[in-house]
């Protein structure tokens, strides 16, 4: 059977047969036309489309996370008349095949845990078993998480149970990423919106390029200074932050004053700061400490926008950093936010990332216990 189905990229004029395979393979969680029309058309993802009797009979959507070495199979579907014929079986490898090309170490799916044929498959292709969401689809059955490693690295590291956190604004990723880390390191503390705006209005620069400002470095370890934890700030430069852009004149003498401001009072309160450079590899040597980085990067390797990030460090393994990035994915149709959690960055193309502006900004902060 094998030899007569043909295997090749989904192209607009499938949709038809697309959505017709859609219909008789799920009762709900389904992809629709726009869905479709969107996946067909992008260039970070791996679509294919397999053929057999002049139709379509299957299909597998894996997705490329830009800025990221990880690969996610978004969604798989075998036409009931040829199942058992090793077709998802050959869409899988030709899939690990274009992700491998692309680049990622990574490859994750999620399967309903009832689904005993398909937990079978991915077993047999090598694929793990790392954790389990509850009430995962719409019919609310759980799904079993699974990750393979597609490029020929050491074992992913265990990773500290740091939860995910989305940020509920445009604007607040600082206090979500702050969030994050200071509930990994307390189990007693309950963050929610008050706070992260709360935290905001505590960190923030005022003004960036366009519109209100994000979150200061040494704002945010003002704020888990006063939420009771150990904070240090590594800075590469210590001359005022996110101003290289600015032209308004007076935009740029508020980010000022308030850059300056934030420094007197860190000294006050004896927050070390270190006007220093640093790689992945010190960020390591903290979270093997026990503590937890939170990391200013920017999201143009990642949605090609040149703006300020902050993430938080969740594990690590020889070849990756793990980030919990707190903005939600718009494109993932769980609100679980899995497609933003543990996010490997190969350590090659950390140090690219892990910088803003043009005359680039490399700042982190490293929490500790309360």
């Amino acid at each position: 059977m094998n030899s007569d189905v043909k295997f090749r990229p989904a192209a607009g004029s499938d949709l038809a047969a697309l959505l017709r395979l859609e219909k008789i393979c799920f009762t709900s969680d389904r992809l629709s036309r726009r869905s479709f029309r969107h996946w067909i058309q992008v260039d970070h993802c791996a679509f294919i489309v397999a053929e057999a009797d002049s139709q379509l009979v299957g299909y597998s959507l894996i997705i490329f996370f830009r800025g990221t070495a990880l690969a996610r199979l978004y969604s798989i579907a075998i036409d009931p008349s040829f199942r058992s014929f090793g077709i998802g079986r050959k869409l899988m490898e030709e899939g690990e095949k274009l992700s491998k090309a692309a680049g990622r170490v990574f490859l994750r799916l999620e399967v309903n845990v009832d689904n005993a044929a398909a937990i079978a498959l991915y077993n047999s292709l090598g694929y793990q078993p790392f954790g389990i969401y509850r009430n995962y689809y719409e019919d609310s059955h759980d799904a079993l998480r699974m990750q393979k490693c597609i490029r020929t690295v050491p074992p992913v590291a265990e990773n500290r149970a740091i939860p995910w956190i989305p940020q509920t604004t445009n604007f607040t990723c600082g206090p979500a990423a702050l969030m994050m880390a200071m509930r990994g390191l307390s189990k007693s503390y309950s963050p929610n919106q008050h706070e992260e705006l709360q935290i905001w209005r505590e960190a923030t620069t005022i003004f960036m390029t366009s519109g209100h400002g994000g979150c200061h470095p040494v704002g945010l370890a003002l704020a888990a200074k006063q939420r009771g934890y150990g904070v240090k700030v590594w800075l590469n430069r210590d001359t005022t932050l996110f101003v290289d852009s600015v032209r308004d004149e007076n935009k740029k003498r508020v980010i000022e004053l308030v850059h300056q401001e934030f420094v007197s009072q860190a000294k006050k309160q004896s927050i070390k700061i270190r006007y220093r450079d640093f790689r992945h590899t010190d960020l390591i040597n903290e979270f093997r400490k026990g503590n937890i980085p939170i990391i200013l990067i920017s999201t143009y390797r990642m949605d090609g926008r040149k703006a300020p990030h902050w993430v938080t460090m969740s594990g690590f393994d020889e070849d990756c950093i793990y980030v919990h990035d707190p903005d939600p994915n718009p494109d993932e149709q769980s609100a679980s936010g899995i497609d933003n959690q543990h996010l490997p960055i190969a350590n090659e193309d950390f140090l690219k990332m892990s910088r803003f502006g043009r005359n680039p900004i490399r700042t982190a902060l490293i929490l500790n216990k309360p």
